[in-house]
């Protein structure tokens, strides 16, 4: 078959700023790297702090403009026919995004063909943003509410699932009425433009969706540090999102992060463990464990331990790793070489700290794997949570397998990290599995499941893993504010000594 994997031509991208597809100003480019080739497939433009700013200015022109003058009704019909493009368009945009990060077409190719129902489902919210009238022990005034767009929203996004969460920002941040600048990942930017051409055939106004391209200390520092931004949306490491919040504050600009995970998945001795099984290897070699929620730190009761330890085994040495485009292979490579080095040495760190290699751990060499940046899926047993690979994000297919005894143990294992993203539950315990829903430190559990989402349902961290909420009805005060309105109704005169 023919996939774009295999195509010589290097395609020459350009960014989104005011509706018009533009160049760095100052002409500089940078290459994008297919990782199963490891040949360049697409340049894309270096944005630097003026084209930043060019975008940013367009994005403010568009809400104070044309954009900001249309009602939610309006709105409504126009998420709508984008989401009807994005229908038509899921396959191609697809096979652009598996070529650029590496991901499975069986993952992307589900990925796209859910995100028309995001763009429905805030769709339907547009329309009935508003406030509420409030008694006050003031007879003389009418109280009421509104609750307005914030205005100019940054989106910074990682590269391992960029349309999608690209998405969580941008649907509810158009359902509320802002516009947005959007900066791709340098590693893989190019189904974000081509996301952007549709933007702009479904008929939005000009400068309601930009995007720039470059890497974070260049254009994402100029995009967090642009005084027209009312709010920056981020979705990376907690190191960048710690740096992102305080480069922020000069402006005062509010922060949405959703950054790192070390996720437990938590199997008890009572639980299905066919259906354990499925579940542990989606938390960890889905997407080539490059994903915010993996389910990295695997707690399983002391006495069947060995016993789920050798079922993954056997499974993980069966995994069948290949071109992400053909829809056989299980997983592809890991997105780019320094995330490939990093994985590596974390295998490194992990023997050194004494925890035992149980299976994968090296680069494959099948010679129809050829330059691809692959690492076989990994487990390690007999981990101690004190260890780093178990403290510390790999975002990899590492696996770390922890015994614990008790319900209590498992509980405190599971909370003793700096982040709270996720965490998963497996027991036919009704009674346990709302106890450990309740205790556990996590912004998502999820019991006898794994790695499941919603457009209705928030999603966000707790602790080191973030500040805010995606997704959801909860999302959208994200993207609003709430002014209060004082109607003097008597016509008496104030006291101008004296509140009122």
């Amino acid at each position: 078959m023919t996939t774009l994997s295999a195509q010589p031509t290097v395609e020459t991208l350009k960014m989104l700023i005011g509706g018009r597809w533009v160049d760095a100003q100052d002409g500089r480019r940078a290459d994008s790297i297919n990782p199963f080739t490891g040949k360049v497939w697409a340049t894309a433009p270096f944005a630097g702090v003026e084209d930043v700013d060019a975008a940013v200015r367009a994005a403010r022109s568009a809400f104070e403009g044309p954009w900001g003058s249309m009602t939610g009704a309006d709105r409504v019909k126009l998420l709508l026919r984008f989401a009807d493009l994005l229908e038509a368009h899921a396959e191609e945009l697809a096979v652009i995004e598996s070529t650029d990060n590496g991901k499975l077409i069986r993952e992307m190719g589900a990925q796209m063909k859910a995100l028309p129902g995001y763009y429905r489902y805030f769709a339907g919210y547009a329309d009935k943003i508003h406030g509420e009238t409030i008694p006050t022990e003031k007879p003389n005034f009418f109280t009421y509410t509104t609750r307005e767009p914030l205005g100019v929203v940054g989106a910074i996004l990682p590269w391992n699932s960029p349309l999608l969460l690209l998405t969580w920002k941008l649907a509810p941040a158009l359902a509320a009425g802002c516009t947005v600048v959007a900066k791709a990942a340098d590693q893989t930017p190019a189904s974000i433009l081509k996301f952007g051409a549709l933007f702009a055939e479904a008929g939005f106004p000009p400068g309601v969706f930009n995007v720039v391209t470059g890497d974070g200390p260049t254009t994402g520092a100029a995009l967090v540090g642009n005084p027209g931004v009312d709010r920056i949306c981020f979705t990376g490491s907690n190191a960048t999102g710690i740096q992102v919040m305080k480069n922020a504050a000069d402006n005062i600009t509010r922060v949405t992060l959703e950054l790192g995970g070390k996720s437990p998945n938590i199997v008890f001795a009572d639980a299905d463990l066919d259906a354990v099984t499925n579940g542990v290897l989606a938390g960890i070699f889905a997407a080539t464990g490059q994903t915010c929620v993996a389910g990295s730190r695997l707690l399983v009761q002391s006495e069947i331990y060995d016993q789920l330890a050798g079922r993954l085994v056997e499974r993980a040495k069966d995994i069948r790793l290949g071109d992400p485009l053909d829809p056989a292979s299980e997983m592809g490579p890991v997105a780019f070489r320094a995330q490939l080095d990093k994985i590596l040495e974390y295998v490194r760190i992990g023997q050194s700290e004494g925890a035992v290699l149980a299976t994968g751990g090296q680069r494959p060499t099948a010679p129809e794997l050829g330059n691809g940046l692959f690492v076989s899926p990994t487990i390690f047993t007999g981990v101690d949570n004190a260890m780093r690979i178990a403290q510390e994000e790999i975002f990899g297919p590492v696996l770390c397998m922890i015994p614990f005894e008790t319900e209590e143990d498992a509980v405190q294992i599971a909370n003793a990290t700096p982040f709270g993203l996720g965490a998963g539950v497996w027991t036919l315990n009704v009674q346990r599995a709302h106890r450990m829903a309740r205790a556990l430190r996590a912004g998502t559990v999820w019991v006898n499941a794994y790695r499941t989402l919603s457009w209705a349902a928030p999603f966000g961290g707790f602790k080191g893993s973030g500040i805010g909420r995606e997704l959801g009805l909860e999302s959208l005060h994200e993207f609003t504010e709430t002014k209060s309105v004082w109607i003097e109704t008597s016509g008496a005169s104030q006291d101008p000594f004296r509140m009122g």
